[in-house]
């Protein structure tokens, strides 16, 4: 007898087909947008530092002369017309009689609450207050030099009215001698008036 006929092996199961991959879909084609860009910063927003730097220095400008235009003002004008002096016998004092004009350029009445003289001498500086005006009779008797030039005197709590202008006339007693006195490089009556931080000062 003859030998069978050989049956074949078994075909291998075949191998399964993988999934079709699928392409991931490509992105759109556009201008990129930066999340981060979207939101303010200083740098984006602040105009460069030299701009600042002008803004400020005209600013500073602006107020210094507006600080400049409003600052206190004499509220009058004037001049030191007339200075005669006398030595006080026996005292190493002077004592002398200023003549002045002044002029009220403000809208305000000028309400005089005291009036005082200053020299600068070779010795110094040196400031006196103005003599009583109910006084001046009894000066003048004294001293009738001093009277060369006078003008009414003009005593506190007088009111020169707007636009007005007066020639008036202080006595002072300097504790200098007159040839000290004599000596001195400048004379100023100084006239303080009421609600005012500067004072009227007239100086020859």
């Amino acid at each position: 007898m003859s030998d069978p006929t050989p049956v074949p092996p078994p075909k291998p199961p075949a191998a399964q087909a993988a999934p079709p991959v699928q392409a991931t879909p490509a992105a759109p084609a556009g201008p990129t947008i930066h999340i981060g860009e979207e939101y303010g910063t200083a740098k984006k927003n602040l105009p460069p530092a030299k701009i600042v730097l002008i803004a400020i220095g005209a600013v500073l400008v602006v107020v210094l002369i507006a600080s400049f235009l409003k600052r206190a003002k004499p509220q009058a004008s004037g001049s030191l017309d007339n200075v005669t002096a006398v030595e006080i016998p026996g005292q190493s004092s002077t004592m002398v009689a200023l003549t002045f004009t002044i002029h009220n350029s403000s809208d305000k009445i000028l309400y005089v609450r005291s009036l005082q003289s200053s020299i600068k001498a070779p010795s110094g500086e040196a400031t006196a207050d103005a003599v009583s005006a109910v006084d001046f009779d009894r000066y003048f008797q004294a001293f009738p030099t001093l009277k060369n030039g006078a003008q009414p005197a003009l005593p506190p709590e007088t009111k020169i009215q707007p636009g007005e202008t007066v020639a008036r006339t202080i006595i002072v007693a300097f504790p200098v001698t007159l040839d000290a006195f004599n000596q001195r490089t400048s004379t100023s009556v100084i006239l303080w008036p009421y609600d005012q931080t500067v004072p009227v000062v007239m100086t020859k």
